[in-house]
């Protein structure tokens, strides 16, 4: 009989007491505890499990479970003699950072302290004892009390003193989504502040901490910052130049930290399911006959060397609910990317486009993302992009040693369901048009030249507030380039009719946009060539001269040939030329 599937439970306890739907994962203890790392720090994408492994390892040593070797019965550590015999022997301190979500630097700082005065009120057992002095209890007392006016970063420091003192041995940390605050602090501007806060309280937490064994921290990046330091310099002529250096990690002072990416192969199948835990789970299941499209659906994840890993909460969902459907790219949190991507360059619109059309791109990935610099660094998106989870590495020099160039990774969206996320993001930007915008592709296709012009001399206009036309106010491609994404942003939902590329070769030249329709013998659905110019003011006097200018480079380049060459009729092919200057645009086609 199939064992009942609960969602959303993350408590190992309740999942082993009931008997759930459970794919076990307790080797992870075992090549944990034999690394012998100090303090590890694993980063995962949202909803992989990371919660569940870290109440499993709270569940294993913590002496609260010394006598609860019954949730481990059955389970693959409970096989080793040596491990049964580790099981409840450690003091375990575990807190999450999951739910510090403040909109300011002073509530993400309480809500920290909130964590932690609920550890110290966990373990005012300790007040009876005779490990602390009177003293000590005292302080105790008196964080309880009054924490605001209690400086918190060496209070984990000071509770691992009291515990270890109390068991007579070192304690565990478990630190779950210790990047939560992070995310939150970089999006409401308090990056710095935190990052100061957070350092002071690692580093007393984790290094200079006499009193720990070992350490786990989960999050979904390796965050940095950029801390600008000043200094000056004396030049040969006696005059002080000011200088400047940037990029330190929070963890910077923390020497014994054994850093676990997605890229590292290290705990490559702790989190996530396997391909074989897939399968055998929908056979369990009865749902046998859905192997296929469940690979092609949430298949794609790739951590260190371990390919055909799967989204644990998509997997959990479709068995409970029996259906394949959009559950992790809908539940995670796509927030950030959504507004990075929005609202950043031209380029990164027309990447994110080339990705949904099933293109890879190549880009250079720095595991180690700063922040700060997401507002300005392409690749920097990118990286984040690829710790969270919505792109896969195709190929990369690191896979292949070449190490004497910066290292380049070509990408791909990980699976369907993260391409349909992306489509559904590009479509809820223009939501607000949406009845305009189906109307515009009905201009479009039928050659309405008037109602395209209005609809992007109105709809758009309105709307472009909202996005970045670029920053290199100097390069000339910048405003060509943003309409160009926009346009192809219109044209997501028509990919049950037309094959859309971009940039491509055809004739004696490279065209803008080219929508080749699917039914070749539908004449409702012609062939269309877009091309996009920015006028010229040395050279044109109007938009009028521009557009013609755009025209004329369609019919001069043959940018027809490659429909014709797939079958479109030459007479059913649209050609539209796109001129503007700014956020002024002119439309005429033939």
């Amino acid at each position: 009989m199939a064992k009942v599937i609960s969602i959303g439970n993350q408590s190992f306890e309740s999942i082993r007491e009931k008997d759930n739907f459970y794919i076990d994962k307790t080797n992870f203890i075992r090549e944990w505890w034999d690394n012998d790392d100090t303090v590890t720090l694993i980063t995962r994408p949202r909803r992989f499990g990371k919660t569940l492994n870290m109440s499993m390892l709270e569940c294993f040593f913590s002496n609260e479970y010394k006598d609860r070797g019954d949730l481990f019965e059955g389970l693959e550590i409970w096989n080793d003699e040596k491990y049964r015999k580790v099981q409840g022997t450690y003091p375990v301190i575990f807190l999450s950072f999951a739910g510090i979500k403040g909109n300011t630097f002073e509530l993400s700082k309480k809500q920290i302290y909130d964590k932690i005065i609920e550890l110290y009120e966990s373990n005012r057992f300790l007040l009876k004892s005779d490990c602390m002095s009177d003293t000590e209890k005292a302080r105790y007392i008196s964080f309880l009390e009054k924490p605001l006016e209690e400086d918190v970063s060496f209070k984990l420091n000071e509770l691992s003193n009291y515990l270890s003192r109390y068991y007579g041995k070192k304690v565990i940390i478990l630190l779950d989504e210790y990047d939560t605050p992070m995310q939150e602090a970089y999006v409401n501007g308090y990056w710095e502040e935190l990052v100061a806060f957070t350092r002071s309280l690692f580093n007393s937490t984790f290094k200079t901490n006499p009193y720990l064994e070992r350490a786990i921290m989960t999050g979904i990046t390796t965050a940095e910052y950029s801390a600008v330091r000043k200094f000056a310099k004396q030049t040969s002529n006696g005059s002080a130049k000011a200088e400047t250096m940037s990029k330190e990690s929070i963890f910077s002072d923390l020497n014994n930290l054994e850093v676990v990416t997605t890229l590292t192969p290290k705990y490559e199948t702790a989190f996530g399911f396997t391909e074989e835990e897939v399968f055998k789970a929908l056979d369990e299941q009865g749902l046998s006959d859905k192997k296929k499209d469940v690979k092609i659906w949430y298949d794609g994840f790739r951590f260190g060397s371990k390919n055909d890993i799967y989204n644990p909460w998509s997997i959990i969902n479709c068995l409970d609910k029996k259906k394949i459907a959009l559950y992790w790219a809908e539940s995670s949190s796509n927030g950030l990317i959504n507004s990075l991507v929005q609202k950043g360059s031209s380029n990164i619109k027309m990447m994110v486009e080339e990705l949904i059309n099933g293109s890879t791109i190549n880009v250079p990935i720095d595991e180690q993302i700063v922040f700060s610099e997401l507002d300005y660094s392409e690749d920097a998106v990118w990286s984040l992009m690829l710790a969270s989870g919505y792109l896969k590495v195709i190929s990369s020099d690191a896979l292949t040693g070449d190490r004497t160039k910066a290292v380049m990774y070509k990408l791909a969206l990980t699976n369907f369901e993260i391409k349909l996320m992306f489509e559904n993001m590009v479509l809820r930007w223009f939501s607000p048009a949406k009845m305009e915008t189906n109307e515009f592709i009905k201009a479009l296709i039928v050659g309405d030249i008037e109602s395209m012009n209005e609809y992007m001399n109105e709809v758009v206009l309105n709307t472009f507030s909202s996005f970045d036309t670029g920053k290199k106010k100097s390069d000339k491609k910048v405003p060509e380039n943003f309409f160009h994404g926009f346009v192809l942003g219109l044209m997501v939902d028509q990919t049950e009719n037309y094959i859309i590329t971009s940039n491509r070769e055809s004739g004696f030249g490279r065209y803008d946009i080219m929508l080749e329709p699917i039914d070749k013998n539908n004449e409702k659905y012609p062939g269309i060539v877009i091309e996009f110019k920015v006028i010229n003011q040395r050279k044109e006097n109007s938009l009028e001269e521009t557009v013609a200018a755009a025209l004329k480079q369609i019919e001069e380049k043959n940018y027809d040939a490659e429909l014709i060459k797939r079958g479109v009729k030459a007479e059913n092919i649209h050609h539209y030329g796109f001129a503007f200057k700014g956020k002024e645009v002119l439309i005429d086609g033939r």
